[in-house]
C-alpha cells in the first residue's frame, strides 16, 4: 500500500492529507506542537470559557474554497456563522465603509462612488466559481475560463494605489484600500491590489464568516475526516529530515508532503535539493510581521460608527493614503505611529466564544519583520482613535509578539504569517518560478504550505494542489 507523510498540520498539510485518503493512500500527518492545526488554532487565555482565535479568525477563501466544499465538514462538526456585516472601515469623522454579503447596502453605504463599486465588483460576483477556479491554482497554467481570468487579470496588474483611484469618495477608497492591506506589504507594488479585488469580491459574494467555536474546528472537521479514512494526526513530532521519516513508517515513505515554509523545506530536506531550487529558497524572501493583541472585555466595543458596532471584522488604518503609507513604513522596517490593524469581533456571530459578559476581541497589527518593539500601547491607541473609552472595558490582555509567533509556528518566520513578503515576484510566483510549484526536484517531495500557490488563507487549495500532483506522478 502507497504511505504517505505529511509534515505539519496546518489547513494546507491537512487538506493534503485528506486528498491523499481518499486516493487509497495510508497517511500519517506529524505536528510539532502539541495541539493539531496550525494557524487555526483556538485557546483560552486568561478568563475560562472566553475562546480566542490563535491566528486566523475569519474564512472570506475557506468558504469559497473549492476543495474545502467538496468535503462534508459539516458531519465532522464544522458550522461556518455570518455577523451583521461583514466588514466595517470607520474614518476619524466617524463615518464608515461597509463590506456586505449584500451588495445594495455596500453601493448604499458609499454614497455617490457605489455604481463605481458595483461595477468593479459585480461582474466578479457573478463569475465567483469560474474565477476561483483560476487563481487558486498556479499562475502558469492553461485556462479554462480564459475570458473570467483575463478581465480579472488586467485589474489584478495594478497597484493597490492606482486601484483605490477608482473612487472618488474616502469611503470607497478606504474600505478598498484596507482589504488590499492583507497584502501585507507596498501598496504601490504591481498586483498589489490583487489580494484587495478578491477578498472583496468573495465578501460580496460568500462573505466573511467564522467557524463556530473557533478556527480550531476546521482542522477538528479535517482531522475527524481524514480518520474516518483510516490517516491519523501525530502531534508533539518535530521533522529535522527526511530520514527520520522511516520510523514513522517503517520504510522511506512513497509521498512527503511539507506543510513548511521555504526556511523548513532547506533544513529536512537540505543537501538533497536541486542547486536551483536550494538557491530559490535561500533567496526566498519573508515580509512584514504580526503582533497580536487578544482582549477580553466587558460588553461591547464603544465604537463611534455605529455599523462598527455589527460588523465581525474591521480594519483601522484611516485614509486610504494613511494606509498606504504606514504600509510602506512597515515593509521597509519602520514601525509607524499608528499600524495598520484587524479587529475581530467573532463573539456577535458566534456568542458560544464568550462567557457570562465577557467577550473575546481578537486584534492584530502590521509590524516589521522580526520586529522587538512593544507595540500593544499602540494597538489600543489605534482602537481608541475611532472607539474612545476602549480603555476603560479591558478586563485581560494576551499579547503574542512576532517572536512568539515564530516559536508558535515556524512557518511564521519572523512573525510572517503569510510565510512571505507579497513582492511582484513573490505574488506571481511562489514559492519559485515553475509550472509546478509543489515539486521540488526530489522524488516523492512535495511543498504544500501558504509559500505555495494560492498563497495565505484557510483554503487547503496548497496542500490539494501538491496532493493531485503527488497522485498524478505516483499513482498513475
Amino acid at each position: 500500500m502507497t504511505n504517505a507523510v505529511v509534515v505539519g498540520s496546518g489547513p494546507n498539510g491537512l487538506a493534503a492529507a485528506v486528498r491523499l485518503a481518499q486516493a487509497g493512500v495510508a497517511v500519517t500527518v506529524l505536528e510539532a506542537s502539541d495541539k493539531p492545526g496550525g494557524g487555526t488554532r483556538t485557546s483560552e487565555y486568561g478568563i475560562p470559557g472566553v475562546l480566542h482565535d490563535d491566528c486566523s479568525a475569519f474564512h472570506p477563501t475557506g468558504i469559497v474554497s473549492p476543495f474545502l466544499k467538496s468535503l462534508p465538514l459539516d458531519q465532522f462538526g464544522l458550522e461556518w456563522l455570518w455577523p451583521e456585516l461583514d466588514l466595517v472601515h470607520p474614518l476619524d469623522d466617524g463615518s464608515a465603509g461597509v463590506l456586505s454579503r449584500d451588495m445594495e447596502r455596500t453601493v448604499a453605504s458609499l454614497g455617490a462612488d457605489g455604481e463605481n463599486w458595483r461595477r468593479v465588483f459585480a461582474p466578479m460576483v457573478r463569475n465567483m466559481d469560474d474565477l476561483i477556479a483560476e487563481v487558486f491554482q498556479p499562475a502558469l497554467h492553461i485556462p479554462k475560463h480564459p475570458v473570467t481570468l483575463g478581465r480579472f487579470g488586467v485589474q489584478a496588474l495594478m497597484p493597490g494605489t492606482v486601484t483605490a483611484r477608482r473612487w472618488r469618495g474616502e469611503k470607497a477608497r478606504a474600505l478598498y484600500s484596507g482589504v488590499a492591506a492583507h497584502l501585507f506589504g507596498k501598496l504601490t507594488t504591481p498586483m498589489s491590489g490583487s489580494v484587495g479585488l478578491m477578498l472583496t469580491a468573495v465578501g460580496h459574494a460568500a462573505g466573511w464568516p467564522v467557524a463556530k467555536g473557533g478556527s480550531q474546528a476546521i482542522a477538528q472537521s479535517l482531522i475527524g475526516l481524514l480518520e474516518s479514512l483510516g490517516g491519523s494526526v501525530q502531534t508533539g513530532v518535530t521533522v529535522s529530515s527526511l530520514d527520520q521519516l522511516r520510523d514513522v513508517t517503517g520504510s522511506a515513505p512513497d509521498i512527503v508532503m511539507l506543510d513548511t515554509a521555504p526556511e523548513g523545506v532547506l533544513q529536512i530536506v537540505g543537501a538533497s535539493l536541486p542547486t536551483g531550487v536550494r538557491r530559490a529558497f535561500v533567496k526566498y524572501r519573508y515580509g512584514p510581521a504580526t503582533y497580536k493583541v487578544d482582549f477580553a472585555i466587558e460588553g461591547d466595543v464603544p465604537w463611534t460608527n455605529e455599523d462598527a458596532r455589527r460588523a465581525g471584522t474591521l480594519h483601522l488604518g484611516g485614509t486610504a493614503e494613511q494606509i498606504a503609507e504606514v504600509e510602506a513604513a512597515t515593509a521597509a522596517g519602520r514601525m509607524p505611529d499608528r499600524p495598520f490593524m484587524l479587529v475581530g469581533q467573532q463573539y456577535l456571530a458566534d456568542p458560544s466564544r464568550s462567557a457570562g459578559g465577557i467577550n473575546p476581541l481578537w486584534t492584530y497589527a502590521h509590524v516589521p519583520h522580526a520586529y522587538t518593539g512593544n507595540a500593544t500601547e499602540a494597538v489600543i491607541a489605534q482602537i481608541e482613535r475611532f472607539a474612545p473609552g476602549f480603555r476603560d472595558i479591558i478586563v485581560d490582555t494576551h499579547v503574542r509578539t512576532p517572536a512568539q509567533f515564530a516559536a508558535y509556528n515556524a512557518n511564521y518566520v519572523g512573525g510572517d504569517i503569510g510565510a512571505g513578503a507579497n513582492t511582484f515576484r513573490q505574488i506571481a510566483f511562489r514559492p519559485r518560478p515553475a509550472v509546478n510549484p509543489y515539486k521540488l526536484g526530489v522524488d516523492g517531495v512535495y511543498l504544500c504550505s501558504a509559500a505555495t500557490p494560492p498563497g495565505p488563507g484557510v483554503h487547503g487549495m496548497g496542500g490539494f494542489n501538491a496532493a493531485e500532483t503527488a497522485l498524478r506522478e505516483l499513482l498513475g
